[in-house]
């Protein structure tokens, strides 16, 4: 599971939630095959998504993030609730590149920067709320951190990290999103950017064997900190052969009749785990007849 802590300054200046999610991506890694690169940017966007999920208000809230930057990477994509349960796939599992020059994974050069970050946040409304700003490095911690500036007018500062293993396992995986509340003033703003200069990469200190906590406090050095809670969080696919069948039922009588005709049997996988659902010909004529 996912730890998550969240706090609050006493001054009312920062907001911030820390998560080690660690057994997350480890578990996404499982589902699919991920190369090395790959598991580094589904993981920091499972990281990021957990945290935005779990800072909604409302019980079945739920937000939606896709990155697609046109890299060959495809889109990646990640759902989470209310809780910062969070779910994810990637357009191609198997992409490889060479590391950067400073021996880093190529997440930027996999994802691409030719595209946008899309949020989509489902509170309830009539209408669920969607933004997208245009993509600064691919590298997902900065196209957040530019998301949240410039679609949602909040300072915000984003790290995130993914160290994979030599056998392609993952290691560490966590982040932090630190966001600066209306009442901050110019000292508590200089505080933190000095703060955010000298910080060493989170999962650096998470190799270390350093617990997520002791991270956020010191990256939030000089504040006075107020934990609001921490929490358990994990990979949850909800998916079923109920909710598959509803999916099915989506899809025009026409076309489930010629599906149900043309095939001896219809595999429906889950994006999100590879779990297969199998429908034969009389079932889908089934979904057909009660339309």
């Amino acid at each position: 599971m996912g730890k998550l802590i969240r706090c609050i300054s006493s001054d009312g200046a920062v907001m911030a939630t820390a998560l080690d999610s660690t057994d997350i991506v480890s578990k996404a890694e499982k589902f699919h095959k991920t190369s090395a690169v790959m598991t580094a940017a589904l993981g920091r966007l499972l990281t990021v998504t957990s945290i935005m999920g779990n800072m909604l208000k409302g019980e079945n809230s739920t937000v939606t993030v896709k990155i697609n930057g046109g890299g060959p990477a495809g889109a990646v994509v990640a759902v989470a609730d209310s809780k910062g349960n969070v779910r994810g796939y990637v357009g191609d599992a198997n992409v490889e590149l060479p590391l950067k020059e400073n021996g880093k994974l190529d997440v930027g050069g996999a994802v691409g920067t030719d595209g946008f970050v899309y949020v989509i946040k489902d509170i309830g409304m009539k209408e669920p709320y969607s933004g997208s700003v245009e993509l600064v490095s691919g590298e997902i911690a900065e196209d957040i951190t530019a998301y949240y500036a410039i679609s949602e007018q909040i300072p915000t500062a984003c790290s995130l990290g993914v160290l994979v293993d030599t056998d392609l396992s993952v290691k560490k995986a966590g982040g932090v999103l630190i966001q600066l509340l209306p009442g901050a003033d110019e000292t508590a703003i200089v505080k933190l950017e000095e703060n955010l200069k000298h910080f060493r990469p989170i999962t650096a200190m998470m190799d270390e064997e350093i617990n997520i906590k002791d991270i956020l406090f010191e990256m939030l050095k000089g504040f006075e900190l107020e934990v609001l809670y921490e929490e358990k969080t994990e990979y949850i696919c909800p998916c079923s052969r109920e909710r598959t069948k509803k999916m099915l039922e989506g899809i025009s009588k026409e076309e489930l009749l010629s599906m149900a005709e043309e095939m001896n049997k219809i595999d429906v996988e889950c994006h999100f785990c590879n779990k297969k659902y199998t429908f034969t010909p009389s079932e889908i004529m089934s979904i057909a007849k009660e339309k």
